[in-house]
């Protein structure tokens, strides 16, 4: 990993993340740009994957910290909403490594395929363009178990790559009657445990191929490019975070529809018919 690739990965992470466009489905499209341009991009390794999402992981940690403290006081009630909002992405997941076998063929065919983020960008602008103008007056802590469990099930289906787990939840919250920047916050706490597991089981997964020897985190140059792109995705998901929330307030969550619209079918025609 050198330090082009370093920047573009942290940026790209940073930025994706949060848009609702789709962080993993753009981060397969460019690995494969990348390979097709004679470069592979390696951000396959364990380290790398741990690093760049507890970069982004933070970022929400620091713009949020005021809320997330509240949690612990006068919102309390918002943290069981945000348990039941969380099990059926952890269903989805363990349930697709009950499915999986051994050489990951699922994974592969679907998670890892950026043909399958070509074919689910649309989907995302049109989640985009037929639920972000809706508001209503609901907080967080005054959400239904109901519309939690919803909120859930929509998460759930973001594991797709070209489904964006911010654009759809965002959405799902919106539909579900909550003001804009409630719908937004309860999006991005959401994320605090999605991320953070997904995280941890990267850790438990790098320990275990230590062990065996086919995974090290490296020398002195490889944890300074490491630290850089933790720390580079943790300013630009810091910046994208204030941008957005700006942007959730104005309505303006339709605008990013435009681009998935356009991207999608680009790269469908391109993993077809190159």
């Amino acid at each position: 990993m050198d330090w082009i690739q370093t920047i573009v990965l942290a940026i790209v992470q940073g930025v994706t993340e949060f848009l609702p466009i789709s962080s993993s489905g753009h981060l397969l499209v460019i690995q494969d740009l990348f390979s097709a341009l004679g470069t592979k991009l390696k951000d396959d390794s364990l380290t790398w994957t741990i690093a760049l999402h507890f970069g982004t992981l933070i970022s929400i940690l620091a713009v949020f910290w005021k809320r997330i403290w509240s949690l612990l006081t006068s919102d309390r009630r918002v943290i069981p909403l945000l348990i039941v909002a969380t099990i059926p992405a952890v269903l989805a997941v363990f349930g697709m490594k009950i499915l999986d076998d051994d050489e990951k063929t699922l994974e592969k065919m679907i998670l890892e395929n950026s043909l399958v983020a070509g074919c689910c960008f649309p989907i995302t602008g049109l989640i985009l363009l037929c639920f972000s103008n809706k508001s209503g007056n609901t907080v967080c802590r005054d959400l239904s178990w109901k519309n939690a469990a919803i909120i859930g099930l929509v998460q759930a289906f973001a594991i797709l790559p070209g489904i964006s787990r911010s654009g759809s939840t965002i959405c799902a919250g919106l539909f579900c009657g909550m003001k804009r920047d409630e719908a937004a916050t309860f999006s991005f706490l959401m994320a605090i445990p999605a991320i953070g597991g997904g995280v941890l089981l990267e850790i438990l997964k790098l320990l275990k191929e230590m062990k065996k020897g086919t995974e090290s985190i490296g020398g002195s140059h490889d944890l300074m490019l490491l630290g850089f792109g933790t720390l580079l995705s943790f300013v630009v998901g810091v910046l994208t975070l204030i941008f957005l929330l700006k942007w959730i307030q104005q309505g303006k969550l339709k605008y990013f529809a435009y681009w998935l619209f356009l991207l999608g079918p680009a790269v469908i025609v391109w993993r077809l018919f190159w």
